[in-house]
């Protein structure tokens, strides 16, 4: 049976795309998640949807609980994670509006717990070393590629996306050091989600919206909050349109190979200490 969760970013976590939605509180070994998760049907699929930030927007992305969110997916048995994000373009071809399915990503966090795996009381047991050669699924990234091209939505195919701590935005002297690094996106979500995920053995995908070009544009104004939102009000039909047409097909798709392959990835990975 497939389960899709679906991590709503900034202006992408409308709870109306959920049909019978009914709210679950839950907890978890490591606190509680951003915001209560609302379980319902999506084409007759069953989803739950979190608002990464909270419905209010009140959670910046350093103090964001990223471990209990993705245990909360785990613990009401979502098999995938559909995650959305509004990012910053790197790239002059990427523009504001496009939407891009990362394959790749750098991490510059700096502040955030990164592993269920931590030796407190609370964590599993042991150390794990996921391997994250290829963090993002890229059978469900397949499937929302073909569907962005069925639907004619401007996309890019692939990317790497760049995860900075926030909440500020990058000085020019960084932007285009990231853009040397070929770094395609900015944002400021996408780790830990991505590992987390990847550690208990859920297959996660990312929309990533390009609002902006950041500030290496000197033909572009320089982001901002306002800017932002405009086009993420102008634009964000387009990824809810998506998810709405790429959810069955997911649906229609045989997981269990993947889905145990994933599984077996995540437990042999950890080094448990011997007795």
């Amino acid at each position: 049976m497939v389960k899709i969760g679906i991590i709503g970013g900034s202006g992408l976590d409308d709870p109306d795309i959920i049909n019978n939605r009914k709210e679950l509180h839950i907890t978890t070994p490591f606190g509680n998640p951003s915001d209560v998760l609302i379980e319902g049907k999506i084409k007759d699929v069953d989803c739950v949807l979190l608002a990464r930030h909270a419905r209010n927007h009140s959670i910046m992305p350093s103090n964001i609980n990223y471990r209990a969110n993705i245990w909360a997916l785990k613990e009401v048995n979502c098999t995938h994670i559909l995650a959305t994000s509004a990012c910053g373009s790197l790239r002059e071809e990427i523009h504001p509006g496009d939407l891009v399915f990362p394959d790749q990503f750098i991490d510059r966090t700096t502040k955030r717990a990164s592993t269920f795996y931590d030796g407190s009381p609370s964590s599993p047991l042991g150390v794990c070393h996921i391997p994250m050669h290829m963090p993002f699924c890229s059978d469900t990234r397949k499937i929302l590629i073909e569907t962005a091209k069925e639907m004619d939505i401007p996309h890019h195919i692939e990317g790497t996306i760049l995860t900075i701590e926030g909440p500020r935005f990058s000085t020019r002297a960084e932007s285009n050091m990231f853009r040397s690094w070929n770094a395609d996106l900015i944002n400021m979500t996408t780790v830990p989600e991505v590992v987390l995920a990847r550690e208990i053995g859920i297959p996660y995908a990312l929309i990533a919206m390009a609002t902006d070009y950041d500030c290496w544009y000197s033909r572009s104004e320089a982001v901002s909050v306002e800017k932002v939102l405009s086009v993420l009000q102008g634009n964000v039909h387009k990824t809810t349109k998506l998810i709405l047409n790429v959810i069955p097909k997911i649906n229609k798709e045989d997981w269990s190979e993947i889905l145990e392959k994933l599984k077996n990835e995540a437990s042999s990975a950890v080094m448990v200490p011997k007795k």
